[in-house]
């Protein structure tokens, strides 16, 4: 394991279990147009990953073929990024990308980011033992892997782990999401071409506000900050009361 310690487009664009709604039937497929990363396939209304180690799953995905290529299918049930793509976000995330990916809890949704991002590496950050035991044991399969056992709150922890990366991926379900999110963006996101994605719980952040409030607050406080706000997208049907907010530094790259 990396560490044990004390204390991203207009170019390109923890695990939980599957979630119900409406008459108790499963979410329907609100399915959009857009550029998908490569290494993204579409499978009917799905889309699916290019497994980088074939015949291996992850978290009980189902594994499929496009054109002879093998394939894991991706839920949005169970990974934002995965739903944010299948409505039609554009997200710019290129294979030799390096990632930082705060909250990464057993690697549901950071193992398809490793069948994108093939030949670059995948900075996993997470403060729970039982869960970063699990995507440790994941990185041995998978080489561009890297576990952090750190609090993302504390970016000072594993400053000398990560270097200056191309994304930013959050999904951390803390009061202070915005000021985390930022803060590893100004230790870790390059100045130019960085892209950052934030997946905004709004009940964690104040559940005595409405949603819309807290997605808004929240992304003038990223603007406040002297980020770009690129891209905002609501995650329902997958998942309520969430949003995604895609970013870039402000100003001129």
């Amino acid at each position: 394991m990396a560490k044990k310690h004390h204390g991203d487009d207009k170019r390109r664009s923890g695990p939980g279990g599957p979630r119900k709604f409406g008459h108790g039937g499963p979410a329907p497929r609100p399915f959009q147009s857009g550029v998908l990363p490569p290494h993204v396939v579409r499978v009917g209304r799905d889309i699916a990953t290019e497994n980088l180690v074939p015949g291996e799953t992850v978290y009980g995905e189902r594994l499929s073929r496009v054109q002879g290529t093998e394939v894991r299918v991706w839920d949005p049930r169970r990974s934002k990024l995965a739903s944010a793509l299948l409505k039609g976000m554009n997200v710019y995330l290129p294979e030799d990308a390096l990632v930082l990916y705060l909250g990464v809890s057993s690697g549901t949704t950071a193992s398809h980011v490793s069948d994108i991002c093939r030949n670059g590496m995948v900075f996993g950050v997470d403060p729970a033992p039982r869960v970063l035991r699990q995507f440790y044991l994941l990185s041995k399969k998978r080489e561009n892997l890297a576990p952090i056992f750190a609090d993302a709150a504390l970016p000072e922890q594993y400053a000398f782990l990560v270097p200056k990366v191309d994304f930013v991926y959050q999904d951390v379900a803390q009061r202070n999401q915005a000021d985390i999110f930022f803060r590893n963006c100004r230790a870790f996101l390059k100045r130019k071409n960085g892209r950052g994605l934030l997946m905004v719980k709004a009940r964690s952040v104040d559940v005595r506000k409405r949603p819309d409030v807290v997605f808004e607050e929240t992304r003038k406080k990223l603007e406040a900050s002297g980020m770009n706000v690129l891209a905002t997208m609501r995650l329902e049907p997958f998942e309520l009361d969430h949003m995604a907010i895609y970013c870039s530094w402000a100003g001129k790259e």
